[in-house]
């Protein structure tokens, strides 16, 4: 090819226009046009990413299925890993894109949900009621698919969409089309999984979203949705998730910015930035956050058995990734990857499918949750004449997100490249005082750990150098940032999964972490393996702290009767008097110990408890070189962990520095 325009002047002259991409990113004034040869791959590792010069190397179509890669469940579809090995990449202006592509509307036929809204209802009641109200974890994410069949080329129809799309949504992280030869995907993703440029990883997560389709934004509905606690907690949620995510592939952990508001045609959202630095291969990124909570739930593992168990068939493309991998100018490796949500998918045939999920949490109601799919799924079904196009007003590029740049270990510093430049369309709500006030007070309660800058060695306690610690896995990666806080503290870190057998020796300090499931099941092998493991640690007198599912082991094993509460407390924060201080902190869970007593005597000795004076909840206890707390003191909803951690290791490790190591965990 010789011009830029050569694949749609293929697709106008009715000739095949061979494998490419069109990519609008965020706020550019171009697109990117990719062309070259398609090509499957079987691991994320096997995507393609030759040494050589810098520009954009392949964009990988990654599907939902590759979860598998983690040892996670799914309904394995068969969904192919196509990556379109990029030959050559121009740049178009925005304006000679949208003047080439044709301007006719989409005709389709047979439109309709393969789950009705009733049926989907049914399906958010049976998750609130099974899942949530069980244990089973705080937030999952159910979708339902939009089916119709386009008349006509598909690739003309979707070429129309691409064009709707460019001048009808804004807000959109990319506004792309993708063309491989066996299908097409087309769409305006909101939201960026996660980035990789000059060492700098970052993730977005968005959740929350005010409903708005075929009328204007209306401000003073806007400011009660973002004082609504469902909303509110919903976004906490999915912070948290994400910050497990970026404790794996960020060295120091994730660093919060924001939040912001998102505005799109027919909605909004909010969301936060996470950033920190990190020198996996960016394969090994995707591979790590596989996927984003905002279209699974958490925590992670048990979410996908959860959608495994209620969706019962495949998801394609829908809640994976379309990730763009290349090398910048000194050969590092970059990566860009939007989520593959708010997309169409057309086969050459003709067949259209429209994927589209909402969050379920324990305050969601089905009516609520079936508006929100439809509400999603506005944008792209507008572009294919199946739903009206926003108002005018609604309908204007721009972004109220944040662009940041440079090191975000400095986001106070102006000449950091964490500096924020919001894009906003005119009229943007986000500039309104009353709504900025308002995003601003969602960080008030939150932990400042994850919000500031943290430098090395700053709240590291006197006493816990050379100390080492391990923590044991439950199936919750909410490990990953205890571990950073621990070591923020001072000691060494290790983790282990639950069902990884190993010595303990080598250890000053154990922690049985958290995961899902019932405490009271010991018929469960991850339940028996850890109350074992916490009954040899606590016998043989190591020092040992137990957290959230740790401690309903740990209070099981000293007596204590363990209950399910009445009503979840998933990502719930509350203050609580914790051994008569006030602290306050998040929890996740739906079961509790309960005791009538501030004291109990135990086999392994005296042990205090500190308990709810309503009903009798065990947050925390402590005995003689052991403790547990119910809540997570490592969640960005404690605002008091560091505090606690500090305060029970002082207790806890009143033992000399033991000498050797533990071998064959990973830190």
């Amino acid at each position: 090819m010789t011009r830029p325009h050569d694949p749609l002047a293929a697709v106008a002259a009715g000739a095949e226009p061979g494998p490419f991409a069109l990519v609008r990113r965020e706020g550019a004034e171009h697109l990117e046009l990719f062309t070259g040869t398609v090509r499957t791959a079987d691991r994320l590792a096997d995507i393609p990413l030759r040494d050589g010069g810098p520009g954009p190397h392949t964009l990988a179509l990654v599907p939902y299925r590759q979860i598998a890669e983690r040892g996670f469940a799914c309904v394995d579809d068969g969904t192919p890993l196509e990556c379109l090995v990029v030959e050559e990449h121009r740049r178009i202006p925005l304006t000679e894109v949208v003047a080439a592509l044709p301007d006719a509307p989409v005709v389709t036929r047979d439109a309709t949900f393969d789950l009705s809204d009733a049926e989907y209802a049914t399906t958010v009641d049976r998750v609130l009621a099974e899942e949530i109200g069980c244990g089973a974890g705080a937030n999952f994410v159910i979708h339902r698919t939009l089916r119709a069949t386009v008349a006509g080329e598909p690739l003309v129809a979707a070429l129309a969409a691409l064009r709707r799309l460019l001048l009808g949504e804004r807000g959109a992280y990319w506004t792309f089309l993708v063309h491989t030869g066996t299908r097409i995907l087309v769409g305006a993703s909101p939201e960026r999984h996660v980035s990789v440029d000059d060492g700098l990883v970052m993730m977005n997560p968005i959740s929350g979203t005010f409903r708005h389709t075929g009328a204007p934004a209306d401000r003073d509905a806007l400011l009660r949705f973002l004082h609504d606690p469902k909303e509110v907690e919903e976004l906490y949620m999915v912070l948290d998730e994400e910050l497990k995510m970026m404790a794996t592939v960020a060295e120091r952990g994730g660093q919060v910015v924001g939040p912001y508001l998102k505005e799109m045609a027919h909605l909004a959202h909010t969301e936060y930035l996470l950033a920190g630095r990190g020198s996996l291969d960016v394969r090994e990124v995707l591979r790590a956050t596989m996927f984003a909570p905002t279209v699974t739930g958490s925590p992670m593992e048990n979410a996908c058995r959860v959608i495994a168990r209620h969706e019962r068939t495949g998801r394609r493309y829908y809640a994976g990734v379309l990730a763009l991998l290349g090398r910048d100018a000194e050969g590092r490796q970059t990566l860009d990857a939007p989520i593959l949500i708010r997309t169409a998918e057309l086969s050459p045939a003709g067949e259209l499918r429209v994927p589209v999920g909402a969050t379920l949490v324990r305050h969601s109601t089905a009516e609520g949750e079936v508006a929100e799919t439809h509400a999603k799924a506005a944008g792209v079904l507008a572009a294919f004449g199946l739903a009206p196009d926003a108002p005018a007003a609604d309908r204007q590029p721009g972004s109220a997100r944040p662009v940041p740049g440079g090191d975000p270990e400095r986001p106070d510093d102006p000449s950091g490249s964490a500096r924020l430049t919001p894009r906003r369309g005119p009229g943007s709500l986000a500039d309104d005082p009353e709504v900025r006030a308002a995003l601003a007070a969602r960080n008030a309660p939150l932990a400042r750990f994850w919000l500031h800058q943290r430098n090395p060695g700053a709240t590291a306690l006197p006493g816990l150098a050379g100390r080492r610690a391990l923590i044991v896995d439950g199936e919750d990666t909410f490990t990953g940032m205890l571990a950073h806080q621990l070591g923020a503290l001072g000691l060494s870190m290790r983790r282990r999964d639950w069902h990884r057998p190993g010595p303990v020796d080598g250890y000053d300090l154990v922690v049985v972490g958290p995961g899902p499931g019932d405490p009271n099941d010991l018929a469960d092998p991850k339940m028996a393996a850890m109350r074992g493991l916490l009954a040899e640690l606590v016998a043989g007198g190591r020092p040992t702290l137990a957290v959230c599912l740790g401690h309903q082991l740990l209070a099981g094993l000293l007596g204590l009767p363990l209950h399910r509460r009445d009503a979840p407390y998933q990502g719930l924060q509350r203050e609580i008097r914790l051994f008569g201080t006030p602290r306050r902190v998040g929890f996740y869970a739906s079961f509790t110990a309960r005791a009538g007593a501030d004291r109990l005597a135990t086999p392994y000795g005296p042990v205090e408890l500190s308990r709810d004076p309503v009903d009798g909840a065990v947050h925390a206890l402590r005995g003689p070189g052991f403790a547990g707390v119910q809540f997570h003191p490592e969640s960005v909803l404690s605002r008091d962990g560091m505090a606690v951690l500090a305060d029970l290791l002082g207790q806890v490790l009143a033992r000399p520095a033991v000498t050797g190591h533990g071998p064959g965990d990973r830190g």
